[in-house]
């Protein structure tokens, strides 16, 4: 499903539980996220939806009430150049279960399908080792270093940079 102001108190519920693990690999200008600025960064994400410069989803499981909320998978997407840069989080009980893994091969089928990209990047943290192993799983390949890239409160972190071509993508599925 998008990530659209619509789901804003499940979004912000989530996000919030889980903000010290996801900042801890992923610096954020916010202290603590407000449920005014989930809203706003909601709405932000529709807009680029709509223009095209951003697939953002929300990952959900089935519960006993419909669905629930437990992370997010999203595109920046550079349509001149045809590339795009993915990103995800889930939240803590939703770890270890492939939903991580299930939810990029659905984007990377849309960013080389219908979306036309030629190639899709992911910036992990050399010590975010379930997101590297992922990366690899999926077929990315480490491409290099981005030194002291990441800007933490009380430190700089280098970022690795992993690359899938479109054509990669399609061996693998085929």
């Amino acid at each position: 499903m998008p990530r659209t102001p619509a789901i804003t108190a499940a979004y912000h519920e989530v996000f919030t539980a889980n903000f010290e693990r996801i900042t801890r690999w992923n610096p954020s200008a916010e202290s603590r996220p407000t449920p005014e600025n989930t809203r706003r960064n909601l709405a932000e994400a529709g807009r680029a939806w709509v223009d095209g410069t951003r697939l953002p989803l929300a990952i959900g499981v089935k519960a006993e009430s419909g669905w629930r909320l437990v992370g997010a998978v999203g595109l920046e997407i550079n349509g001149i150049a045809g590339t795009g840069e993915a990103g995800y989080w889930l939240d803590a009980s939703a770890e270890g279960r492939g939903l991580a893994t299930r939810a990029m091969s659905a984007l990377l089928d849309e960013a080389f399908g219908p979306i036309g990209l030629h190639r899709v990047e992911l910036r992990i943290a050399p010590t975010n080792e379930p997101s590297r192993k992922m990366a690899r799983r999926l077929g990315f390949t480490e491409e290099g270093v981005l030194r002291e890239a990441l800007a933490f409160p009380d430190r700089r972190q280098d970022e690795l940079v992993y690359g899938l071509l479109a054509e990669e993508w399609r061996t693998l599925r085929d």
